[in-house]
């Protein structure tokens, strides 16, 4: 592969665990130092676009989003080859513009998640990356396009609200998350996001809006059945625009900051890095360590 090609990771949410416009598609597993990911990676292209596709939570959808180990799956995309991340993700809407079936690219987030593994840094290599703008801009517009040029509505902006789960909210929840001025909740958004700048992935989430969560007072409370039928309907329309998305993306793939996120992220002085670490960040970092002359 050519520096400025596109190697696009697709990070399939539910109701998404296959992409039908993926041609010469072979399952390969892949080992990250960081445990299991969710399951193989779908390697294939879509026109001359390098896709590799990883069902966020497995096929036949068998692990809770509080289970994932998200570690294991952004690593094991970046060495699968994946250069840019775009990430799908069903949610509830909290948000009158936002109603059901409808796409948005999220900008923000709320991380209300506990106790899941956050970070690939810990002692003995501490880095601080910068979540101030916490996606991609250029891969956020590409999949509103894309969304619109598959026969959808999509709308840009959006702050997600990462809840633990896997119950849904309470109504007080829901009208507490919407007074902090979060548009739409999910499970999953936290850490993947936090987790991609680290690898220095740009990465964006698309989300699609199956429900209303639950404060309004005129709706029943949220259940899975009403996500289902609304996945079943988007699903199509989702796959139509992960091809849309590949086939527009420029010929050539020019540089973003994202890319080199740890540059001026790292703060251990390299003499004092932990060697095992170290070892387990070769894709994550290893931009870094071939600079450096470190291994």
């Amino acid at each position: 592969m050519s520096g400025d090609e596109w190697v696009i990771g697709i990070v399939g949410g539910s109701g998404l665990y296959a992409i039908d416009a993926l041609e010469d598609a072979q399952w390969i597993a892949v080992t990250s130092p960081w445990g299991e990911p969710s399951d193989e990676i779908l390697c294939g292209r879509i026109g001359q676009v390098q896709v590799r596709f990883l069902p966020r939570h497995g096929r036949g959808h068998r692990i809770l989003p509080g289970k994932l180990n998200a570690r294991a799956n952004i690593d094991a995309l970046k060495r699968a080859g994946a250069t840019d991340i775009l990430a799908i993700s069903t949610v509830g809407s909290l948000n009158e513009e936002l109603p059901p079936g409808r796409f948005v690219a999220v900008d923000q987030f709320i991380d209300q998640t506990k106790g899941r593994a956050s970070s690939f840094f810990d002692t003995g290599f501490v880095a601080h990356v910068s979540m101030g703008d916490p996606v991609c801009p250029r891969l956020s517009r590409f999949a509103v396009e894309a969304v619109r040029a598959a026969g959808g509505e999509a709308s840009e902006g959006a702050t997600y609200l990462a809840m633990e789960g896997p119950q849904f909210s309470t109504r007080a929840e829901s009208r507490l998350y919407r007074s902090w001025g979060a548009d739409v909740i999910g499970m999953t958004g936290m850490p993947e996001a936090k987790l991609a700048r680290e690898a220095e992935l740009p990465y964006a989430l698309l989300a699609v809006v199956t429900d209303w969560d639950s404060w309004r007072d005129s709706e029943a409370a949220v259940d899975v059945g009403e996500i289902i039928a609304q996945m079943d309907t988007n699903g199509a329309l989702a796959r139509r625009a992960v091809e849309a998305f590949c086939e527009a993306l420029p010929a050539n793939r020019t540089p973003s900051p994202i890319d080199i996120a740890l540059d001026d992220a790292v703060i251990t002085n390299p003499g004092m890095f932990d060697r095992e670490l170290v070892a387990r960040l070769d894709r994550v970092a290893g931009r870094l360590f071939a600079r450096n002359g470190k291994g």
